[in-house]
């Protein structure tokens, strides 16, 4: 999830563990605990874009790192505030559940995580966005109210409690919701006899009432948009995939492991003789149905044989873009 969510969650974990005993100072460390898992995006600046993607939501988002860290930053903390009713199993404490509910959040996402890092298995629900305000503002603001109150007031337990109680909720719903959507897509796709080899769904940013689908049907994927208020049926268009242009470069090490990031969801496109990977997992950047640019592309220059590996970037106004057609096509089509 995004920054300002994972520092709410660890917050809200901070008080419940620790909060009659340190007050808001159990909301800052829970906050900074919830933050530290994705620090790990400072990789980018060390190595390669491969290895940065494959390093993101891995060891740092791991239960093996939430056992092995807890203490050291425990100990830390404790250090800082002797003085404070809290010993050093108390922050110990706190840094585990901030550090653990962190990726467990984060494998509700598309993006997923390594959990069980060194596993390479990576959890990804897929029944969220990143940046949701259904979930986010309303835990926000019962931690504010929580904050408000004094360390010893039950009203300050009271608003913390309800605000874990709601997002959860929340989160539970939208995997109702994504099951919903499934039978919907499922349904549309059997109605209009199109055979497919599997079917990948998700929310569309921002929200839960718009989902969207990709579908293997053979030598193209499918994409389709459902919304809870659409009456007509769902249109599907098709992306070929394409592969056969990556030729010899299919066994390159690092195509290798973008394949295996994308988990098969892929396409390549080739424009003036550069190709170019397409990430599915995360949609085009448009709703346009003619639309052709993918959110994440990585470009593949091929010097002197050797490959790199090179994201595309994105500007604010395909953002702004998006924005205004989602907020159209999530009322019906």
């Amino acid at each position: 999830m995004d920054s300002l969510t994972q520092i709410v969650l660890g917050a809200a974990v901070g008080e419940a563990v620790l909060g009659k005993k340190v007050g808001n100072r159990a909301m800052l460390w829970g906050a900074v605990a919830g933050t530290i898992p994705d620090l790990d995006v400072l990789t980018r600046f060390f190595t390669d874009t491969v290895t940065a993607i494959e390093w993101h939501r891995g060891f740092s988002h791991s239960i093996f790192f939430s056992i092995v860290f807890a203490p050291i930053f425990g100990w830390l903390v404790w250090k800082l505030n002797r003085k404070s009713e809290a010993n050093f199993k108390d922050w110990s404490w706190l840094f585990f559940w901030g550090l653990f509910t962190h990726p467990i959040l984060d494998a509700f996402t598309t993006w997923g995580t390594q959990l069980f890092w060194p596993f390479k298995t990576r959890l990804a629900f897929q029944n969220i966005f990143v940046i949701d305000p259904l979930y986010t503002i309303p835990f926000l603001v019962f931690l504010i109210l929580a904050m408000c109150q004094k360390k010893t007031s039950p009203k300050r337990r009271k608003y913390n409690r309800s605000g874990l109680i709601v997002s959860s909720s929340y989160l539970l719903l939208t995997l109702i919701l994504k099951g919903i959507a499934y039978q919907k897509f499922t349904n549309s796709l059997e109605k209009q006899g199109i055979v497919y080899k599997a079917i990948d769904t998700r929310p569309t940013p921002f929200n839960t009432i718009l989902w969207t689908a990709n579908i293997d049907a053979g030598d193209a994927y499918l994409i389709g948009n459902y919304s809870f208020f659409d009456s007509d049926e769902i249109d599907f268009t098709s992306y070929p995939k394409n592969h056969n242009l990556l030729g010899e470069l299919e066994t390159n090490d690092k195509v290798v492991r973008l394949i295996d990031i994308a988990e098969g969801w892929f396409t390549i496109t080739e424009k003036d003789g550069t190709l170019f990977f397409n990430d599915l997992r995360f949609g085009l950047i448009s709703l346009d149905p003619y639309e052709e640019q993918f959110a994440f592309t990585y470009r593949l220059n091929l010097e002197n044989d050797i490959i790199q590996v090179i994201e595309e970037p994105k500007y604010d106004t395909d953002a702004k873009k998006l924005f205004s057609a989602l907020w159209e096509r999530v009322w019906g089509n």
